[in-house]
């Protein structure tokens, strides 16, 4: 991120975590600096300045917060770049990744030691990662007694224990109930269901009309719909398979998210998905009085994340200098040929989009053989062959520079592609395809250039600044 002032001052009012790391802010009332993410009291612009290291704090006079500790968000020091912060071990840890897993593998796959994830989390947290770890699983377990027709049994393993005595345990020792309590007054209907139905809230405003018309122009044939105001996909979720199907909750500020009891071992990890999918932790009124005029007439309007980061990323690869429409096309041949056939309760799902591996193995000739040029079935393979094999990973979590500059090593990935991926797929709100054509004519700008200095004063969501001058094109037609 190139550090823009008042930019850098937006992203510190939300205490964005999805900024963490990116740039340090100094305090001149009391000469100390933090993180984005800092607990303290959000200082006056006027008391602020920004520095993209620790370093570049220091030299500057100012000495590290003892509440945020500077030294555990990523740096540009060797010992820093592929160090996760709290709120990114947070994330996987809610998506279930100590069920399966323990504290020294998820330090693993963030690159750092267990001991230093444990530092970390309990810094940020104040608590272990354990202790984090079981109580999202205490109330996924609440939320599943009371809104399911689970049994207690399949309630307990669906929340990541492994033993039904050790949750009823737990469960009493903490809420002081016990957990057929819950389901007391429950409905017949709710104990009838046969699927797993949950709900997550959002910030007002939120377009859902303009959600759902953005990511059904763009629903791959077999994998997704959008149908009678819900969105339907096929998912695979660590090794799992099924379906879900999401809508408004009614008479709530939340999305209700219906899925197959296929599902039910991996609830948090597909929670997580639809979370990051429809952009439900962003702060839209914020962003809206940042961008001004640009958002006035649509403050809800979100970035459509991915369920799937490499299936956007292929989808990018595909959308390379053709119509919307083209590249759906070119997707749902590739789902059609190495996807996964699935049974659904709905006509238009039938398939899972392929995993990175199924691609990673094909051969060129057969992706070409479906219509996609030469060069894009090279780059998609490419793409596929590192996902596969852990190079890159294509979520939320990860450090966004490092993962583009891995990414732009790809043939045929350049700048546009890689920041639609950074968008969309790695959740970075600052992401900006200054090349993109339809930008370009939003903003009655030819040069690319020009463009992206325009977009300065949008810093640090250009990402949203981006998906409101689409919104713009539509609305011309």
């Amino acid at each position: 991120m190139e550090l823009n002032s008042e930019g850098c001052y937006q992203a510190l009012l939300t205490h964005d975590a999805r900024f963490d790391g990116a740039f340090y802010v100094g305090v001149a009332s009391t000469r100390i600096y933090c993180r984005t993410i800092c607990p303290a009291r959000t200082p006056r612009r006027e008391n602020c300045s920004f520095y993209p290291t620790a370093a570049a704090a220091e030299q500057s006079g100012f000495r590290p917060c003892l509440r945020c500790r500077p030294e555990l968000a990523p740096g540009s020091a060797g010992v820093d770049a592929s160090a996760r912060i709290a709120a990114r071990a947070a994330a996987r840890i809610e998506d279930g990744a100590l069920t399966d897993g323990g504290v020294e593998a998820l330090a693993a796959g963030l690159g750092i030691s267990g001991r230093h994830l444990r530092r970390v989390v309990e810094s940020a947290y104040g608590v272990s990662p354990i202790a984090l770890a079981q109580t999202q699983r205490l109330l996924l377990a609440k939320r599943l007694l009371t809104d399911t027709g689970l049994t207690a049994t399949e309630v307990a393993f669906a929340s990541g224990f492994s033993s039904v005595r050790r949750f009823n345990a737990l469960f009493r020792a903490r809420y002081r109930l016990n957990p057929s309590d819950l389901r007391d007054g429950q409905s017949e209907a709710t104990r009838a269901r046969e699927t797993v139905i949950s709900e997550l809230s959002y910030r007002l405003p939120l377009d859902w009309d303009w959600l759902l018309r953005f990511v059904g122009a763009r629903a791959v044939a077999g994998v997704e719909a959008v149908v009678d105001g819900r969105y339907l996909r096929t998912v695979r979720v660590n090794g799992a398979r099924g379906w879900i199907a999401v809508g408004k909750a009614a008479g709530r500020n939340a999305l209700q998210v219906e899925m197959s009891v296929s599902l039910a071992g991996v609830i948090p990890a597909t929670l997580g998905g639809v979370r990051r999918l429809f952009d439900l932790s962003a702060h839209p009124m914020t962003i809206a009085e940042h961008l001004g005029s640009l958002a006035e007439a649509a403050p809800g309007v979100r970035v459509p994340g991915a369920f799937d980061g490499f299936e956007l990323a292929v989808r990018a690869i595909l959308g390379q200098q053709i119509s919307v429409r083209a590249a759906t096309t070119l997707a749902a041949r590739m789902a059609l040929r190495f996807g996964d056939e699935i049974e659904t309760p709905f006509p238009p799902l039938t398939y899972l989009f392929p995993a990175a591996e199924r691609i990673a193995a094909a051969l060129p000739e057969e992706i070409v053989a479906m219509g996609i040029i030469g060069a894009r079935a090279r780059s998609i393979q490419a793409l596929a062959q590192a996902v596969a094999t852990g190079k890159i990973i294509l979520d939320g979590t990860v450090d966004v520079p490092d993962t583009l500059a891995r990414l732009t090593t790809l043939p045929g990935i350049g700048e546009w592609t890689a920041n639609y991926i950074a968008m969309r797929a790695l959740g970075w709100p600052d992401a900006f395809p200054h090349a993109d054509l339809g930008i370009a004519k939003a903003m009655g700008e030819t040069n690319p250039k020009r463009v992206l200095k325009l977009a300065e004063g949008w810093r640090p969501w250009r990402a949203y600044a981006a998906m409101h001058l689409w919104k713009s094109l539509e609305n011309q037609r």
